[in-house]
């Protein structure tokens, strides 16, 4: 992460937002860069005066959302075909792609909202959605939703709290996992509740 910061505080003008963008827009295809991180880093050059926060907001949303988009239109244009590219093939194992397949099947478009929260699972599932073929606006709207949760949150908290890094970085974990934990509650109250009553229907 410092090296990270360093590297884009070294230049001036609209370097570090194509900074920003480009490495969020990598993190959205797939590769192994903790977008976390990256937003953190979006906040803190806003703290040291090298760009302006509301601005980083934006082009922040920017880089998440159409990378993300990509890793969708990919996954609604070439399939499973892909996945046999030695670079794709890392990231979208087989196995993976069939439980996130078998999630999307169980709990419906609500696994796109959460797997924005989860790294390791971000891309696959955005990839299953669009070989499922899910409509482009269904998935925008998910993805969407959660990236208004998550992306202006880091910016602005570690925007307007710069001096406590560690801390704060530490703290927007924390909240990530405490969100993740209640959808995940929420889905599981409902698949509960679905099925009791679905086993009450079929008693004569």
């Amino acid at each position: 992460m410092e090296e990270l910061l360093n590297f884009a505080q070294s230049f001036g003008g609209m370097m570090p937002y194509v900074l920003v963008f480009v490495v969020l827009l990598a993190c959205g295809l797939g590769l192994p860069i903790p977008e976390d991180i990256t937003l953190f880093v979006a906040g803190m050059l806003a703290y040291y005066g090298k760009v302006n926060v509301v601005a980083m907001v934006i082009v922040s949303m920017a880089g998440v959302l159409i990378g993300d988009s990509s890793i969708f239109l990919l996954g609604a244009k070439y399939g499973s075909e892909i996945t046999k590219k030695p670079f794709f093939s890392k990231i979208l194992t087989p196995e993976r792609l069939d439980s996130v397949k078998e999630k999307l099947h169980q709990h419906g478009n609500k696994v796109i909202f959460v797997s924005r929260f989860m790294p390791g699972l971000r891309a696959p599932t955005f990839f299953c959605a669009g070989s499922l073929h899910l409509p482009y606006k269904v998935f925008l709207l998910y993805d969407g939703l959660a990236a208004l949760i998550s992306v202006p949150l880091i910016v602005w908290v570690v925007y307007h709290f710069g001096h406590l890094a560690d801390q704060v970085y530490n703290a927007i974990r924390d909240v990530e996992h405490l969100i993740v934990f209640a959808v995940v509650a929420v889905i599981a109250f409902i698949a509960g509740k679905a099925y009791l009553h679905h086993k009450k229907a079929s008693q004569p």
